[in-house]
């Protein structure tokens, strides 16, 4: 998905946070509903791409734990990242930018037009600076904590069904 149109779907919390000062606090929330079902939809995709790459690789040697492994890390690992670098970080970062400025215009007694223009506008200018920053935070944050603790799990886990 990230490298298709449906990928611009993840970045719909953003636009919503950009323009809450504009908007309903409902037309808000659906755009966070729209990218966690980007997320959820990046997640199903991973794991059944991974799927497919096993049945292909598939030998006598490959147990069905391994398997079954090799998906749940798929998955976790796609639902984490895209979780935190779609829609959680990003959308906690644009929501602080809108308030603060927002905030910062009221106790200048700016005009009530540019109390809700100029903190949008300064929502939206933001989005293209902090995506690489954060997707970049979020991939040192995978590599150091849950993928390295999912490759002893996976291991731990597809041996002890030669155990059995």
């Amino acid at each position: 998905y990230r490298d298709t149109w449906i990928r611009y779907l993840g970045y719909a919390n953003e636009l919503g946070e950009a323009f809450r000062p504009l908007v309903s606090t409902t037309f808000v929330r659906g755009t966070y509903g729209v990218s966690t079902a980007y997320v959820l939809a990046d997640t199903y995709d991973k794991v059944q791409r991974c799927k497919k790459d096993l049945q292909r690789k598939s030998s006598p040697a490959v147990t069905s734990r391994f398997q079954t492994a090799e998906m749940v890390e798929a998955g976790t690992d796609t639902l984490l990242w895209q979780g935190l670098a779609s829609v959680i970080v990003p959308g906690f970062t644009i929501h602080q930018i809108v308030h603060w400025t927002s905030r910062s215009l009221r106790v200048i007694k700016a005009p009530k037009s540019a109390v809700t223009i100029i903190p949008t506008a300064a929502g939206l200018g933001a989005i293209p600076f902090i995506v690489h920053p954060i997707d970049e935070a979020i991939h040192w944050l995978g590599d150091n904590t849950w993928r390295a603790w999912a490759k002893p799990l996976k291991r731990w886990y597809s041996q002890s069904d030669k155990d059995e």
